[in-house]
């Protein structure tokens, strides 16, 4: 059985509060096969079968900028335990190697799995951590309103501002661009899985 595991690691965790409460209460929607868990320290882990969640649960992870992200692509031990923080198999090895290698890697995320869609799937979500990176306060207020499913128009009033203000903070935040690498990413990760599911 192919999956994504996940281990992300609180960065700079010394000098700054715990986040991983809070950063388990935002994950705790994201559809998963295992949900997201504190495993040890700062670190915490879940468990992907559906690509469709992968974007779901990264996209606040790259917002915050305080995470170091590893994925890990390939099959887990049968039966697989209640707790993904219990899972073993090669996913597992592969998601440590990534977080480990995500500490010091580009936008602080790392992809490892057999598959050649892997490396992938890792440059995809590398240009998107360039997207959001780039993203000010006011872009992450308009790209919210967009998703929540309000027009331009209807942001505009709601922030008080004009529909081509709004257009104009769109662009610059890259609304368009950000909702193709979450397609891109989807995609790509349904490429890995299957892959790796092959005999």
């Amino acid at each position: 059985m192919a999956v994504l595991v996940l281990t992300v690691d609180q960065r700079d965790s010394r000098r700054s509060p715990d986040r991983v409460p809070a950063a388990l209460e935002l994950l705790d929607d994201v559809p998963a096969l295992r949900g997201f868990q504190r495993t040890a320290g700062d670190e915490f882990q879940g468990v992907l079968d559906d690509p469709a969640s992968l974007p779901r649960a990264v996209e606040p992870l790259l917002r915050a900028q305080a995470w170091s992200i590893g994925i890990g692509i390939g099959q887990v031990d049968l039966p697989l335990p209640e707790h993904a923080r219990a899972g073993g198999g090669p996913a597992y090895l592969h998601a440590r190697s990534a977080v480990t290698a995500a500490k010091t890697g580009p936008w602080h995320l790392r992809v490892v799995g057999d598959s050649p869609d892997a490396r992938q799937l890792e440059s995809a979500l590398w240009l998107w951590a360039a997207v959001l990176g780039r993203r000010t306060l006011r872009g992450w207020e308009v790209a919210d309103l967009v998703d929540a499913g309000l027009s331009y128009e209807q942001a505009g009033a709601r922030l008080g501002i004009s529909q081509s203000a709004v257009s104009q903070r769109a662009q610059a935040a890259g609304i368009v661009e950000g909702r193709r690498a979450r397609e891109l990413v989807t995609h790509l990760a349904v490429g890995a899985l299957r892959q790796d599911e092959a005999p």
